[in-house]
């Protein structure tokens, strides 16, 4: 049995001639450093760092080797704001732990002393998961927890505290809208949402979103919650449950930033943020929409430094390349691009563009938004309410001796009708449309009453697209699987047998996601003339794929499963993405 010993000093004087004989620290070094713990309730390894004797790495290193665990840096790591739910704050700052990430029934649990059973029986019992520690500074764990239990909502406190607004008083009369809208007083509403804390909260937000890389912010009004929700590679991820009662607030900041009307509440209504950061010019895309409970606000990020504008960067195979590349080069045709939004179309179209974009050449494009300025491109903001529908402007467009037309969407009969009239006679044309996949797009066409010879005789390519996760490149790791293990998916073998495949294991980087950042997975159909026979004799949209397969044609799944192979993505995000 071990002699027992007084907590505290007995344990430090071994952690600091364990530190001596590693050749960490001096004795002269480790005496001054106890001199300077007395009284104090920090532990040894933080003096040391504080004096300059050791370094936090060193330490951490040390500590991890000592008590046979893994080690962790902190200071850029994001945690999921549910992790940090499972151990509140009192918990934490009291054990000095942090919560990093939730396994299935397993939390890992930053420590500065992973031997504290104390904790982690406690924490494994008010958590009811199994506790794997893992070891971080003293100095770093307390950052940590001040950095994400204390900075957001030190925020909402502060917004809390300083706004004397109330709008819990508001209230429905006999359930009319109307009149409810009307007991606001828009006057108050303004003056709170200029206030000081609610322009920080919001800033903050907005801030927060660039720096995570998110593509989308949603505020969200439910009937007692408030919550927003960051859009990263794809996937919702809860970051924020402001007060419910800063609703009102919050959503009247964003549309005074966005120049919308804030007295207007039931209907609709769009606008555009523009904000610089870090020398960066960030556009915002704002939308609003009334809900039951409230308004539900939408930022789209538009990030002109993260825009790629390189064809041979966006993820296309050599053949599809090779397709698209001819398509958009040809001197008249049209060139569809299909997916669901945020399936990254406008990327790919404004690649297109730069890729042909020369001065001898008028491009000319109709958008709802203008996303995106390209130098040299005559772009063409959509604006329904005086009458300038897509329609519209690219009747004027063939007025303009255009060279390219890019029609941001086609959404009826008429535009449709106009786009391919202009493929007809002379002009190349690139719209987007919201279907499945590559086939479907034909039926779709027909759907909108374009008769089939219009059709195959104005197409050059349809592209089909989506976005999936890319693995982690700090932490992926490859391990052995059998090819054959893709074909229920969809996958034709080429008898490679065992192959690589890889996985993220979580890292800091990608918030132990295992995934950071996307790629695109495209089906890419040219219209050959057996497809163009098929088209003109209202072939089933089977056929139509049965023909294009024969063509060289991959599906959008058989190409996110060859990048499974390639090792960009998982089996897993494929099968998120694309359907069999």
């Amino acid at each position: 049995m071990a002699q027992q010993v007084r907590l505290g000093q007995p344990v430090n004087r071994r952690l600091g001639d364990l530190l001596v004989a590693d050749g960490l620290i001096t004795p002269e070094q480790l005496s001054k450093a106890l001199g300077e713990q007395k009284g104090s309730t920090e532990k040894l390894g933080s003096i040391l760092i504080k004096l300059g004797f050791i370094n936090e790495e060193q330490l951490i290193g040390f500590l991890s080797r000592q008590y046979g665990v893994p080690s962790i840096t902190l200071s850029q790591l994001e945690i999921d704001p549910e992790v940090l739910k499972l151990v509140p704050a009192p918990i934490a700052k009291k054990y000095e732990v942090l919560p990093v990430r939730r396994m299935g029934n397993s939390l890992a649990l930053a420590m500065a002393d992973p031997t504290n059973v104390f904790a982690l029986d406690d924490i494994s019992f008010m958590t009811n998961l199994q506790v794997l520690p893992l070891v971080a500074s003293q100095t770093a764990i307390k950052k940590s927890i001040d950095r994400h239990y204390e900075s957001k909502t030190e925020a909402i406190a502060s917004v809390m505290q300083d706004l004397s607004t109330d709008f819990s008083n508001v209230e429905i009369v006999d359930g009319d809208e109307e009149a409810a809208a009307a007991k606001v007083d828009i006057f108050e509403l303004k003056e709170s949402a200029d206030e000081a804390p609610v322009v920080k909260l919001v800033n903050m937000v907005l801030v927060d979103a660039i720096q995570k890389g998110s593509s989308d912010i949603h505020f969200e009004s439910y009937e007692k919650v408030f919550r927003i929700r960051f859009r990263i590679d794809g996937v919702l991820h809860e970051m924020l449950s402001p007060p419910k009662r800063l609703e009102a607030a919050i959503l009247s900041r964003l549309k005074i930033m966005s120049n919308l009307d804030i007295a207007e509440r039931r209907l609709p209504q769009d606008g555009r943020i523009k904000l610089r950061y870090s020398n960066r010019e960030i556009d915002f895309r704002v939308s609003t929409l009334p809900t039951i409970f409230g308004e539900k606000a939408v930022l789209r990020i538009l990030d002109k430094d993260s825009l790629r504008l390189d064809l041979t960067q966006l993820g296309f195979d050599p053949w599809s390349l090779e397709k698209f590349n001819g398509a958009i080069h040809q001197p008249y045709g049209m060139v569809l691009i299909t997916g669901p939004t945020g399936s990254g179309k406008t990327t790919t179209l404004y690649s297109a563009v730069h890729t042909i974009n020369s001065p001898d050449v008028n491009i000319m494009t109709a958008e709802d938004p203008v996303e995106y300025n390209l130098k040299g491109v005559n772009q063409v903001q959509v604006n329904e309410h005086v009458g300038r529908t897509f329609a519209a402007a690219l009747r004027s467009f063939l007025r303009q001796d255009p060279d390219v037309i890019l029609v941001g969407e086609t959404r009826d009969l008429e535009t449709a009708q106009i786009s391919i009239r202009a493929a007809l006679t002379g002009h190349l044309v690139f719209t987007t449309l919201h279907t499945n996949d590559c086939p479907s797009t034909i039926a779709r066409l027909l759907d909108m009453g374009i008769p089939p010879f219009l059709v195959s005789s104005s197409l050059l390519l349809i592209l089909a697209q989506r976005l999936g996760r890319k693995i982690c490149s700090q932490c992926k790791e490859p391990y052995a699987a059998d090819e054959e293990s893709l074909v229920p998916y969809g996958h034709a073998p080429t008898g490679k047998g065992t192959v690589q495949f890889y996985k993220g294991k979580g890292c800091p980087t990608c918030n132990f996601t295992g995934m950071k950042g996307r790629v695109a997975i495209y089906e890419t159909m040219p219209i050959s003339e057996e497809l163009r026979g098929a088209i003109l004799r209202s072939a089933t949209t089977a056929e139509l794929r049965e023909v294009a397969q024969r063509d060289g044609m991959k599906t959008l799944r058989q190409n996110g499963l060859q990048k499974v192979l390639e090792g960009t993505t998982t089996v897993e995000e494929v099968l998120r993405v694309t359907l069999a």
